[in-house]
């Protein structure tokens, strides 16, 4: 019964709570059980609230059997990315500077989740302060892809992605600053989705890059995340950029994306994010995805974003100066970790920087001092003045390919995921991951990644991109290629995954 209840998308799991055949109870128990068999070998959790879980779920079923009318995602258990503050809950970025901090406020995503009755079980892994593509960068150990052991899934939500496919979670939430829940969606074969920016409030999340960081869901299906995104998304005042109007109509765009209609809408390919440096497997998967649209009604044209080329470079110039600034807050004196000199006098200065070396990890480290020397006398116009002059330019190019086309398509990564250790001491290589999601936070466009095959028995990604305020039409798009590729597979593509076992993967 666990099995069954853990394979089950969270909407038939919805659905299955509110007709009374399963309990939330149930539920969320069922997944526990599934945690504690195999997150031992995914590390996918860094804190997990059995208790709290099953509280909130025992509350959701009482509250239904006295005839309450709930949400419709009331009772279905969610995991939450680290970076994002618990009231009660451990919350560390996945760093060890944080190790131990539990908030005394909910930001206000975890609000609306409690007030529409998600159980939480726990808090997933991530790289450390969201900076990372692997997840080798947290500070508590590695999270490994369900589909292969030995593989990254992806990051900086490598967590969240792995919980969804591994099946220890039917949601969850990650956050996006260069590509981090969309990147794990594809090598993990799970649906990303990275909102229009100001489209779910930042209030709460621990800020990497304040212009570029935005919460969004993970799960299993475009329905699924439609519904997770219009439970926390909308107007927050305690966000200064939260989009002041209503939300688009998700939920009922992918309900009619997958009746597989897309007849008089035009489907862009991006030319600069396709070609030379994406694998084989990965270019025929988006090849056969765009025959699928195509077979749909769908008008497929080229388009270029000539200033895409640029937009590797101008984002780490943007984010590490957004992040050196928000990082220093974590200095040793009112929060977190705090180490004295070995030696020597204590003095303010000598406090920071024992605390800050010790506790901050090399790819932070890393960031931070690349930050501030493009913020410093004399670099500030050179390098983060010109790039901002070059996030305009991509934000042109954005304008003038949607007056061309209603979405634009990519394939999410150039490549499936590796094994761990193959990028870790080569950064460019790392950073090259995400060539092409970074481009969507730099105009603050939405994105979402949806699974379209497997290379090498390992997941791709097919990314879809809309204009601002218009994440109705990525969530029709995704819906119908997902039910269109569904028919081809016999299946959602997570069932055609290994089972993972507690000590082994077999295929």
């Amino acid at each position: 019964m666990t099995s069954d209840i853990t394979r089950l998308s969270a909407s038939e799991l919805a659905a299955a709570i509110a007709d009374g055949t399963v309990s939330s109870v149930e539920a969320t128990r069922a997944h526990l059980d599934r945690i504690a068999e195999v997150d031992g070998d995914l590390n996918a959790f860094l804190h997990v609230s059995a208790d709290e879980a099953l509280t909130t779920a025992a509350g959701v079923d009482s509250r239904r059997a006295s005839g309450e009318e709930l949400g419709p995602l009331a009772g279905v258990p969610i995991a939450v990315k680290d970076v994002v503050v618990t009231q009660g809950l451990p919350t560390t970025a996945g760093s060890k500077i944080l190790e131990g901090w539990v908030p005394p406020y909910d930001a206000t995503l975890v609000e609306r989740i409690k007030a529409a009755g998600l159980p939480i079980l726990g808090k997933t892994n991530m790289d450390e302060f969201a900076m990372g593509s692997s997840t080798e960068h947290s500070a508590y150990g590695n999270t490994k892809n369900p589909w292969d052991l030995e593989r990254i899934p992806g990051g900086s939500g490598g967590g969240s992605a792995a919980a969804v496919a591994g099946l220890e979670a039917p949601l969850a939430i990650g956050t996006d600053t260069g590509g981090s829940i969309r990147q794990p969606g594809a090598v993990t074969g799970t649906v990303g989705v990275k909102p229009t920016y100001g489209g779910v409030s930042r209030y709460g999340l621990i800020a990497m890059a304040s212009s570029l960081d935005q919460a969004g869901p993970v799960t299993r299906t475009v329905l699924d995340a439609a519904l997770l995104h219009e439970l926390i998304g909308g107007h927050d005042p305690r966000d200064s950029t939260s989009i002041a109007e209503p939300i688009p109509a998700l939920v009922a765009a992918a309900r009619q994306g997958a009746t597989g209609d897309l007849r008089g809408l035009r489907v862009g390919v991006v030319k600069e994010l396709s070609g030379e440096g994406y694998q084989e497997g990965v270019s025929a998967r988006f090849t056969e995805s765009l025959d699928a649209l195509r077979a749909l009604g769908a008008e497929i044209v080229e388009v270029s974003c000539p200033h895409f080329v640029y937009a590797l470079d101008a984002y780490y110039l943007i984010m590490p100066a957004e992040a050196s600034s928000n990082l220093a807050k974590f200095d040793g004196m009112r929060f977190g970790l705090r180490v004295e000199p070995a030696e020597g006098p204590v003095t303010a200065e000598r406090v920071m920087a024992a605390t800050r070396g010790a506790g901050f990890g090399d790819e932070v480290k890393r960031r931070v001092i690349l930050g501030t020397y493009a913020l410093s006398a004399g670099y500030y116009d050179a390098y983060y003045g010109s790039a901002q002059k070059v996030r305009t330019l991509i934000q042109r190019d954005f304008a003038a390919a949607f007056a061309q086309a209603d979405v634009l398509v990519s394939p999410t990564a150039p490549t499936t995921a590796f094994k761990f250790g193959e990028k870790l001491d080569d950064p460019l290589a790392m950073y090259l991951n995400d060539v092409a999601t970074i481009p969507a936070n730099l105009a603050g466009v939405p994105g979402m990644s949806v699974p379209n095959g497997l290379s090498d028995g390992l997941p791709v990604g097919f990314q879809i991109l809309a204009p601002a305020k218009a994440d109705d039409r990525m969530y029709r798009v995704g819906a119908a290629l997902e039910a269109a590729l569904e028919k081809t597979w016999g299946g959602p593509l997570l069932a055609q995954a290994p089972e993972l076992k507690t000590t082994e993967l077999t295929r």
